[in-house]
């Protein structure tokens, strides 16, 4: 199945939806039910958020949850967000088909986080193998670019595989059902079948991909309410600051939100680092994602990743 070029669906979608009015006094807020986004879960638990929001002018905040980033894009296309929390393959996406937003901080970078599996009892045992393979990913999804790096490693392109766009949660489905040979997903799903040991990782991002996963402002939002995107990045660095020092206790306290059993949540949250200042070494990683995006055709008008990343209100919110 071939991928949709999503950067032609959000330019239209950009076109076919109006605009909606924010409240002004609201904060628009989305998120995915994962751990890579734990921070603001404690946050909101903790009612830190709610707490940092008030000191900037913002006293209601309105959630909104996604299954994968590609829907926020939408969202955010739409004018229904403000701050949306997704991969950096998503975010990209989304520039380039000319939505207005910019990244003001980083939610979580993992490369054990995501991952090529197998089924556990699969023939397949390095990436070479995978040529005229039924692989299944998310089609937008930063687990996409993995594939592709994976893929390279073998000696491969998606041209050399049978690519098929599957939900993240539906892959591992597939691949014990005998319905596709390989796919790429990414946690909780990961760890949750690894756990399990219904899956083997043929290949996780260590030295390859980063898995940099990021804070979505609205330029507008990110331009005028500069005070409430600061008090929102403190909040997230309280409640990463917590989960350094409580893992157990925080993946206890998040659990309704990411929908997981806290032992699992702890799991994930152990290969994540949840620094939400954006350092160089970040901003390269999503050079090279904006880099493939093009190449593969994905993506047609280049991102300033320089520009796009904005440092500034992490630097004057006193994120290290």
């Amino acid at each position: 199945m071939k991928l949709l070029r999503l950067g032609t669906l959000l330019a239209a979608a950009a076109l076919v939806f109006a605009p909606v009015a924010a409240n002004a006094d609201q904060i628009r807020i989305a998120t995915q039910p994962i751990p890579q986004y734990a921070p603001i879960f404690v946050a909101k638990q903790k009612k830190w958020l709610d707490e940092e929001l008030a000191k900037a002018g913002s006293p209601t905040i309105k959630w909104a949850s996604f299954a994968a980033g590609p829907p926020i894009n939408e969202a955010f296309a739409a004018g229904q967000q403000d701050i949306g929390f997704l991969g950096d393959t998503p975010a990209l996406i989304g520039k380039s088909a000319g939505i207005d937003t910019r990244i003001v901080g980083i939610t979580a970078s993992g490369p054990k986080s995501l991952a090529v599996v197998v089924a556990a009892g699969s023939p397949i045992k390095a990436a070479k193998d995978l040529k005229g393979r039924k692989v299944a990913v998310t089609k937008g999804s930063y687990a996409q670019h993995l594939l592709a790096l994976v893929l390279e490693q073998g000696g491969l392109t998606f041209k050399d595989i049978e690519l098929i766009n599957l939900p993240n949660g539906e892959v591992p489905t597939a691949l014990l059902a005998g319905n596709i040979d390989a796919g790429a997903v990414w946690d909780p799903v990961l760890a949750k079948y690894e756990a399990e040991k219904a899956l083997r990782v043929l290949a996780d991002g260590t030295g390859i991909k980063a898995g940099v996963l990021v804070i979505l402002a609205s330029g507008e939002f990110a331009t005028r309410k500069r005070d409430q995107v600061k008090a929102l990045l403190k909040a997230y660095e309280r409640g990463a600051e917590y989960i350094k020092s409580n893992p157990r206790e925080a993946a206890r306290l998040i659990g309704e939100d990411v929908k997981l059993p806290p032992e699992l949540v702890e799991q994930v949250l152990a290969k994540l680092d949840f620094n939400a200042a954006i350092h160089d070494h970040d901003v390269d990683e999503i050079k090279k994602t904006e880099a493939y995006l093009r190449q593969i055709a994905l993506t047609r008008e280049a991102v300033d990743v320089e520009r796009f990343a904005d440092r500034t209100l992490g630097r004057e919110g006193g994120l290290k």
